[in-house]
């Protein structure tokens, strides 16, 4: 059974004046374990698919499966970590990776340890008793991973959680979280606008054309880039060709995009 099933998603958002098409016609499966990601320009509908894919409100037509699951039913199962890290800042970093366990009455001894462990796993040692505001911003960033994961999730959603770092965090962080979700056997969907961030993380990348939000095409990462780290990935021999191809088919989209709008 196909782990994740998008199937045929439709959504328009409705004001008072008119009617705007996000997406249109969107069908997609996702196996236990892979990750893959959401590429696209801006307004292509990503983040609106990403919070129907999580249960954060209903399609306007389509379905969307967890396990053969509507996952309006599931939300306890899939984790959410977005840009900013959205850590309570009057909280010490202890009581903000608990919060979820305790939100949905899952908090015991033996989660509460777990959590903590995952704090060791990402190279976040005594910190426990410290609040937000004495961790730099990669270390938040940690810390909201393991808030994420602490509650076990079936699938994660990473709507450009690296995007507000530095460079060189940002690369680290990739690493982690690509390491620690291989290992935890987790399931993730990506979003981003980063076709190298993109590349070095996923096993499958579908892009997005705009007006409205539809796929464009899908690219598979070759195996041989797929075992390898992220950082590795964006190293790799073969990563050029495959940017060059993404970036080529991206730059048709603004074409199209620029005939639609020119009078």
């Amino acid at each position: 059974m196909t782990f994740l099933k998008v199937q045929d998603i439709h959504h328009t958002y409705f004001t008072k004046s008119n009617a705007v098409t996000a997406l249109s016609n969107i069908s997609l499966q996702v196996n236990e374990g892979e990750f893959i990601s959401f590429l696209g320009p801006s307004g292509c509908g990503k983040t609106t698919l990403l919070s129907i894919i999580a249960g954060l409100f209903q399609p306007t037509e389509g379905r969307v499966e967890l396990e053969g699951k509507q996952v309006a039913t599931l939300k306890s199962e899939i984790g959410y970590m977005l840009q900013q890290d959205y850590l309570f800042p009057w909280k010490t970093i202890e009581e903000n990776i608990l919060l979820g366990l305790k939100i949905n009455h899952h908090l015991d001894e033996e989660r509460k340890a777990y959590a903590k462990d995952l704090l060791l796993q990402m190279g976040l040692s005594d910190v426990e008793s410290l609040y937000p505001k004495q961790l730099s911003g990669g270390m938040r960033q940690r810390v909201a991973l393991v808030r994420t994961l602490a509650t076990e999730p079936k699938l994660l959603m990473l709507d450009e959680p690296f995007s507000a770092l530095d460079y060189q965090t940002k690369l680290h962080l990739e690493n982690l979280v690509s390491d620690t979700l291989k290992s935890f056997g987790k399931t993730a969907i990506l979003v981003t606008h980063d076709i190298g961030e993109a590349i070095a993380m996923s096993d499958r990348i579908y892009l997005f054309a705009p007006s409205p939000g539809k796929i464009h095409k899908v690219f598979e990462i070759p195996e041989e880039l797929r075992e390898c780290s992220p950082f590795d990935t964006r190293n790799h021999p073969m990563n050029a060709e495959i940017f060059q191809t993404i970036w080529k088919e991206m730059e048709s989209l603004g074409s199209q995009e620029s005939h639609k709008s020119t009078p």
